[in-house]
């Protein structure tokens, strides 16, 4: 595996370990943890709209960018209606007092439902890295503004995790350790994406960046407006709008370099 997939994804893994790690030592305020989820999720959408999608569309073409990236928007939606949040922030928002007292039963569930997430997580950025050499300076700006967007997403991530653990009853220990074992599934998608689309055509890696395109879709605007929109309406657009304008101030730069 290159070196820089190998850290790209080990960075992203140690930055959803350490938003666990903070959310287990100092406890999570639903306020601190709406705006970081929102900008995350800004981040995501900014670069869905502003890296993958002009991306994909040149290879692709629409019919091509709307199948890849609404079979990853279905998959999430899916996933989420019949196993389990796919969004921590999503499942933050649901879990109260009755569901920790059933906690054993929807552990598996969420479980199984965050490590989809993750593993796209991990594919994005290799695919992002494979795409950097099969597209020149587009690539670039695909690979670099993934970088971010995800990073700044996993720190809300972990966050959010960590808070459902710490609601369920966990230590802070046990609730950093579960932490850990769900995000080390990011590593697992990393290695596969790079097994698999390290030799595959422009085509193919377009279709997989634009399938999890679609999940980023989904996860930004369930996150923000199916759920925590609610609770603090300003708070929640202010950085959604923040996240937004950061990926797409990024992406014009990247491109005008």
């Amino acid at each position: 595996m290159e070196s820089m997939t190998i850290a790209n994804v080990a960075l992203a893994f140690a930055l959803a370990v350490g938003g666990g790690a903070l959310g287990a030592s100092l406890g999570t305020s639903h306020h601190r943890l709406c705006a970081l989820i929102s900008l995350g999720a800004g981040t995501l959408l900014g670069v869905t709209l502003f890296a993958i999608l002009p991306e994909s569309l040149v290879v692709l073409r629409w019919w091509g960018t709307l199948i890849a990236a609404g079979s990853g928007y279905v998959l999430f939606a899916i996933i989420s209606k019949y196993v389990y949040h796919v969004c921590p922030a999503c499942a933050a928002s649901h879990f109260d007092e009755t569901a920790t007292h059933h906690f054993s039963e929807i552990a598996t569930a969420m479980t199984l439902a965050l490590t989809v997430h993750c593993v796209a997580d991990g594919v994005a950025l290799a695919a992002g890295h494979e795409a950097e050499t099969s597209h020149a300076h587009g690539g670039r700006v695909l690979d670099l503004s993934l970088i971010l967007a995800i990073c700044v997403h996993k720190v809300p991530e972990g966050l959010a995790l960590a808070s459902l653990l710490l609601g369920a009853g966990f230590n802070r220990a046990q609730t950093l350790l579960r932490v850990a074992a769900v995000e080390s599934t990011t590593l697992l998608g990393g290695i596969l994406g790079w097994l698999f689309l390290r030799h595959a055509s422009t085509f193919w890696l377009d279709a997989a960046v634009a399938h999890v395109g679609g999940g980023f879709f989904f996860l930004a605007v369930h996150a923000v407006f199916g759920e925590i929109l609610k609770h603090h309406k300003a708070l929640v657009l202010t950085n959604f709008a923040i996240g937004l304008s950061a990926m797409a101030i990024f992406t014009f730069l990247l491109r005008m370099l």
